[in-house]
């Protein structure tokens, strides 16, 4: 049901993630078609494997795949950003190129943005049975917890890729390498209700992970004041009568 014109936009950062990539294009088309117009939009953050090829060799099969490219890797928010920049449709999911987010998922968080319009901003998926080592799940439990205690945006899972929310919304945010992960918070700053799915985490399949932890860690501390301050300094707008 892919047309020209789609209802909803479909968006995956991927880096390095070659032997994915078919299956889960796959996966996805089998999850939506059928139940709205819909795009899958590719971001190529900077692969330097085949996964450039993989894309070209799908989009001649399906057109409607699309892929965005950048030259050099520039993180995960920011491929989720160029996605959301070039999607042509009002809604937008994301999800995690690995194949760990099951686009099996993708109806119920639209169904649910749908359900809660126009006061719900955004869906979140929060992972359940997560496929992780202990150490990496011990890292994600702490993370959540001191965000959550700063922040406090009632999400336990900021890190699942599943996601979908108003596209005019995601654009208004402000910008910074590390948005992905405090999209609840800020999406609630906006004066937007969030409503949260649980979703089944699934193992990878092929390859390692491209976007660790550790190597930004310290970063995160800073987005984290930053967030934390821009909740602080955030006014309501005022409701406005005239006679």
């Amino acid at each position: 049901m892919a047309t020209n014109d789609p209802a909803v936009s479909i968006v995956v950062p991927v880096r390095n993630e070659a032997g994915n990539i078919a299956p889960l294009v796959e996966e996805i088309a089998a999850a939506v078609d059928g139940h709205w117009p819909f795009e899958v939009v590719y971001v190529n953050d900077g692969s330097n494997d085949t996964t450039e090829d993989e894309l070209r060799s799908l989009m001649a099969r399906y057109p409607w795949l699309r892929r965005v490219r950048h030259k050099q890797s520039c993180g995960q928010s920011a491929a989720v950003r160029s996605g959301v920049t070039v999607a042509r449709a009002p809604l937008v999911v994301t999800l995690d190129g690995d194949g760990q987010n099951d686009p099996a998922f993708i109806p119920e968080l639209i169904r649910v943005l749908k359900a809660g319009a126009p006061r719900t901003g955004l869906v979140a998926g929060q992972r359940v049975g997560r496929k992780a080592s202990g150490f990496k799940k011990f890292q994600s439990r702490v993370a959540n917890t001191v965000r959550g205690v700063v922040l406090r945006d009632g999400t336990r899972d900021t890190g699942c890729g599943l996601k979908a929310f108003r596209r005019d919304a995601f654009l208004r945010l402000p910008y910074f390498d590390g948005l992905h992960r405090f999209l609840p918070a800020l999406v609630r700053r906006e004066g937007y209700e969030i409503a949260y799915v649980d979703v089944v985490d699934r193992s990878r399949a092929h390859g390692v992970s491209n976007y660790g932890m550790w190597d930004r860690l310290w970063i995160g501390i800073l987005d984290l004041a930053g967030v934390w301050w821009l909740i602080r300094r955030s006014k309501k707008v005022p409701e406005i009568s005239e006679d």
